[in-house]
């Protein structure tokens, strides 16, 4: 496996939205078109505070992550948030997970960062297996409340 790893580009779309889709069905979560197309485009503003990285093994994406730049009252340099991360099930257990979690890592530590942080569900054995290679899972619970 020859893997890079970049940010995404606007000629990305098609494989993106491909593999976005799996990661709405491994979450068992349905999003409007509008608000798939809303998120792409947000990708692609360098003006907005989200980033999108796509793993590529062979000329064909196999992974994603997306991230953004948070303040914090803790922090003088804020906290890098890895909000989703997905691999093809093809290629999983191949190293690109991990090389999409450094990408960012790299991100978070040249904008001064004191933090890198992200969620997954209590059950993802399979994403835990490679997080907890990282650090063990923070013990803080998360709630929610929707607002619309």
């Amino acid at each position: 496996m020859s893997l890079e790893i970049r940010a995404a580009l606007a000629a990305d779309k098609q494989r993106w939205f491909i593999l976005w889709q799996g990661y709405l069905d491994f979450y068992q979560t349905e999003l409007s078109v509008e608000q798939s197309s809303l998120t792409w485009q947000r990708i692609l503003d360098p003006e907005f505070n989200m980033k999108c990285a796509v793993a590529i093994d062979d000329g064909l994406i196999v992974g994603f992550t997306t991230y953004n730049l948070q303040n914090s009252t803790w922090s003088e340099g804020g906290h890098c948030y890895l909000e989703d991360l997905f691999v093809d099930p093809a290629v999983r257990g191949k190293g690109v997970g991990r090389a999409l979690i450094e990408y960012v890592k790299s991100y978070a530590i040249e904008n001064n960062c004191s933090r890198l942080y992200w969620n997954t569900d209590e059950d993802n054995a399979t994403a835990r297996k490679l997080y907890d290679t990282y650090t063990l899972e923070s013990g803080k619970r998360q709630y929610r409340i929707a607002l619309n």
